[in-house]
């Protein structure tokens, strides 16, 4: 399949979700974006606070601008701060460099689109974007 269809965005949202509680962690929000970078859907669990709406979408956004995940953009922030401060204004969804924000591939790895996960420690929402993804019977970039 060459796009992710609304069906599996539910399915990934929903099986992030389930992860998260399966956790024990704070509420999360998932947003799916396609290859282009615009919104296919997007949830938020009750109690989420502010803001989550645009880190989870400038997360999956940061990741497929840049063509690596969002954990990789924070390695990149470290070692290139002001490169990675310059692109916010410049991206339309914003780039959040921190783990959370994962490429979704097809079979012969093109990117298809991006999860972005926020809401608990990045290293949570990325673990919670991933299962989603597996949920869903698609693939992460490695």
């Amino acid at each position: 399949m060459s796009y992710i269809a609304i069906a599996q965005a539910r399915t990934i949202i929903a099986a992030a979700f389930e992860k998260g509680a399966e956790l024990g962690l704070k509420p999360l929000s998932v947003a799916v974006l396609d290859a282009g970078g615009h919104l296919i859907a997007f949830e938020r669990q009750d109690r989420s606070s502010t803001l989550r709406a645009q880190i989870a979408c400038a997360k999956a956004g940061g990741a497929l601008a840049l063509g690596v995940s969002s954990r990789r953009i924070g390695d990149m922030a470290a070692e290139r701060p002001a490169f990675i401060a310059a692109l916010g204004p410049i991206s339309p969804q914003g780039v959040v460099p921190a783990a959370g924000g994962v490429i979704v591939v097809d079979a012969e790895g093109v990117p298809i689109g991006a999860v972005g996960v926020t809401g608990d420690t990045s290293d949570n929402d990325e673990i919670c974007g991933l299962a989603g993804i597996a949920a869903a019977g698609l693939s992460a970039q490695p």
